[in-house]
C-alpha cells in the first residue's frame, strides 16, 4: 500500500524537531504516527493506527475504513486502551501528561 505526504515541514515536539507533513494520506493496514496535523485513513478495509507521543502532540484522524487507534503510551481519555472508528469518523487527539486525550470528534461513528 502507500503513504502519501504533503510537503515536508519541521515541528518541535516534545522538546525534539521532528521533520513530518502537514497531512498523509494513509492506505497501510498498520501506521504509527510521525508528528503529522491531519491523518486520512482511506483505500483499506482495516487499518491500525499507534499514536507516537515521541514525534506527535496533536493529531486530527479522517477514517474512510475502519481504524483501531492505540497509544504508545498512557490510555484515552484515561480510561481506553484503544479507540475503534467507523467509516466516515473523524477524531482529534492530544497528548498531556501522559495520556491522550479526544478534543473533538464527530460522535456519531464510534464502535
Amino acid at each position: 500500500m502507500a503513504v502519501i505526504r504533503s510537503i515536508p515541514t519541521r515541528k518541535y515536539i516534545n522538546g525534539h524537531e521532528v521533520t513530518t507533513s502537514e497531512v498523509a494520506l494513509i492506505s497501510d493496514e498498520f501506521y504509527s504516527t510521525k508528528g503529522e496535523d491531519i491523518l486520512i485513513i482511506r483505500q483499506t478495509d482495516f487499518c491500525k493506527i499507534k499514536l507516537d507521543s515521541t514525534t506527535t502532540d496533536r493529531i486530527k484522524i479522517k477514517v474512510l475504513n475502519t481504524v483501531l487507534i492505540i497509544p504508545d503510551k498512557g490510555k484515552i481519555d484515561e480510561e481506553w486502551d484503544e479507540l475503534s472508528i467507523s467509516k466516515g469518523a473523524c477524531v482529534e487527539l492530544r497528548f498531556a501528561g501522559g495520556n491522550w486525550y479526544i478534543m473533538s470528534s464527530d460522535g456519531i461513528k464510534f464502535d
